[in-house]
């Protein structure tokens, strides 16, 4: 679920972080932040993935409370329960996986109900609820679609929903939450299309798992040789190496270290990578000036045959 474009934006961060507080914080408390960093992500995954499960339940205690009130009207008493029987909510809400992951790490919104209701009535009140409950297709592919829906067009766009997750997790941000929402919706199509675990684990494989670490020290012991290159390359193209941001340097320099570390990565795909990251994280200029730094390293690096991958 975690894949390499949040683990190298996760390093990113974390470095500069490192870059910053050095000396008091270590090598190995850098390290372990960044790892509770990757276990916070994967907790916003399954907070994500819970949510359907307790709006619809707060909106079944609502139409109870509706029928159980003194003179219903006829609607209270035979009201459409096409939402509160969606399938996929049923689904998440018998998966053995996020109930044990819940258990395990308290999982829930319950303790927020003020934001829990706020969040099901705008749900209620969008065209997209509305379209569903008088929809004819009663299927779990309409009922997976709809919380698809609903996940990128209404709950993940909400300020309410914003201050709470911020509230949540320091480790949680706004580009955390497309991306992991994202993987939420995979995993809802993964539900309807019948997967026998569609919960995604938290890294794709045990390479996968240990790549973030491994960036990250190699990022670390290669920074005072790659902080040269740089300096270097900024001189030789006429720029004030004074003036370069620490992000850029930051992004930089980890990209010099997985170029020259992980051989099995391509070199286009590093770059790309990190010439994104610069766009999405720094400055206006920065993708460009990153680009063009990073790109004339390789063709020096090459020359001096410390760079052989394609």
């Amino acid at each position: 679920m975690i894949n390499r474009v949040l683990i190298r934006t996760k390093v990113v961060q974390n470095l500069y972080s490192y870059v910053l507080t050095r000396p008091e914080r270590t090598l190995a408390m850098a390290l372990k932040d960044l790892d509770t960093c990757m276990h916070k992500t994967y907790e916003l995954y399954h907070y994500l993935l819970r949510l359907p499960v307790e709006l619809t339940h707060i909106q079944e205690m609502r139409i109870d409370e509706a029928r159980n009130k003194y003179m219903p009207t006829e609607e209270e008493l035979n009201p459409n329960l096409k939402f509160a029987n969606n399938r996929l909510v049923a689904a998440l809400a018998d998966n053995e996986v996020l109930k044990q992951y819940a258990q395990d790490h308290t999982i829930t919104w319950n303790d927020d109900p003020i934001f829990e209701r706020l969040m099901l009535d705008k749900v209620l009140k969008s065209d997209l609820y509305n379209d569903y409950m008088a929809d004819n297709d009663d299927s779990m592919t309409a009922d997976s679609l709809l919380w698809q829906q609903l996940m990128k067009q209404v709950i993940l766009t909400d300020e309410n929903m914003a201050d709470a997750v911020e509230q949540r997790s320091l480790y949680w941000t706004e580009d955390d939450m497309d991306l992991i929402g994202q993987f939420v919706c995979k995993t809802f199509r993964r539900i309807a299309d019948g997967e026998e675990q569609p919960i995604m684990p938290m890294f794709k494989d045990e390479e996968d798992s240990d790549f973030g670490k491994e960036l990250f020290k190699a990022a670390v012991s290669m920074m005072p040789e790659n902080n040269q290159l740089i300096d270097d390359l900024v001189q030789t193209s006429r720029w004030d190496k004074d003036r370069i941001v620490l992000m850029d340097r930051i992004i930089m320099c980890t990209a010099l270290a997985e170029l020259r570390t992980f051989d099995k990565i391509p070199t286009v795909v590093t770059l790309n990578e990190y010439i994104e990251l610069a766009k999405n994280f720094s400055t206006p200029a920065s993708g460009k000036f990153v680009n063009g730094i990073l790109n004339n390293a390789v063709k020096q690096l090459r020359q001096e045959g410390k760079l052989i991958k394609p």
